[in-house]
């Protein structure tokens, strides 16, 4: 199936919570196997994808055990790791071909980052997941996709939330909230808008990197947003 979009290579940034489906935490076979398809059905359009997860469904940094900050991130660096062998993993059984890259030495479970490797695999029609977030402490895993788009030639980062884009306001909390179809990175600031991070969202705004904010468990939302189907979802820019 040939692609109408206008982006060649994209990010997907998912949450770990993408993984765990109905549970309370860990992972829900239907749940990976819909994150592979969503995966697969991007792919189909000829774009070439790259994966950022988070680890929300493995561990919520110290938890209230008085464990440090630098530490707790480090586990969490681990987690992603765990997350992005299960979404391998889970490729692999559909036949969709997949490289796995840590900003972190995780070698022989996974590789070390390289760009280049990490390039020509996207290159060649390979989904290419990077686990480990940035490799340093206090850095969340917005901040980490947007590093390995802008370092892989990514046009466009597509955030995986629970709403369909990006809104006034809590749109859970505030039944007057205001869907955007598409905002500039100035007025979303203004705005006060929370899109990403600030560290992610500055990176972006600098480097001309398009965000895309779309609900994931609206089924084919992402498709249609990389369509340019403003529907589906918002387009920082």
């Amino acid at each position: 199936m040939g692609s109408t979009s206008s982006y060649k290579r994209i990010m997907l940034k998912l949450s770990g919570e993408a993984l765990k489906g109905e549970r309370c935490h860990g992972y829900e076979p239907a749940a990976l196997a819909n994150v592979a398809c969503v995966i697969r059905k991007v792919r189909d359009m000829g774009i070439q994808t790259a994966v950022v997860v988070g680890a929300g469904n493995l561990w919520r940094g110290a938890m209230g055990i008085g464990m440090d900050q630098v530490n707790a991130d480090y586990m969490g660096m681990l987690a992603t790791a765990m997350n992005a062998i299960a979404i391998k993993e889970t490729l692999r059984q559909q036949g969709i071909p997949a490289e796995l890259f840590s900003a972190i030495n995780m070698a022989p479970a996974v590789r070390l980052f390289d760009r280049e490797a990490a390039v020509n695999a996207l290159a060649a029609g390979k989904v290419v997941i990077f686990a480990g977030g940035t490799g340093s402490p206090f850095f969340t895993t917005d901040t980490a996709a947007v590093l390995k788009a802008l370092e892989t030639g990514c046009d466009i980062v597509l955030k995986a939330t629970k709403v369909n884009g990006v809104y006034s306001a809590d749109p859970f909390k505030d039944p007057a909230a205001v869907r955007f179809d598409r905002i500039s990175f100035d007025d979303a600031l203004r705005k006060n808008l929370r899109v990403m991070d600030a560290a992610a969202f500055s990176l972006c705004r600098d480097h001309g990197l398009h965000i895309g904010v779309f609900n994931f468990s609206e089924e084919g939302a992402l498709e249609r947003l990389l369509r340019d189907d403003t529907s589906a979802g918002t387009i920082v820019s």
